[in-house]
């Protein structure tokens, strides 16, 4: 992965707005949770959003 895009995420996430767009990405992926009633559309759905999550804070780590 290039470095300056790694560090590029660090850089955007590390202002105050930055961390509190993620953590309301956080509050309505990586902590939303699904009734039993939630459809297979619904349960890939989430976890797809969740996983892009995962993903911007694991370039945040590598960009730090």
């Amino acid at each position: 992965m290039n470095k300056d895009l790694e560090q590029n995420y660090a850089r955007t996430f590390s202002t105050a707005a930055g961390a509190m767009v993620l953590q309301h990405l956080r509050k309505i992926t990586i902590e939303r949770t699904l009734g039993p009633n939630a459809t297979d559309a619904e349960l890939r759905g989430i976890e797809a959003q969740r996983a892009l999550v995962h993903q911007i804070e694991n370039m945040i780590q590598r960009g730090k």
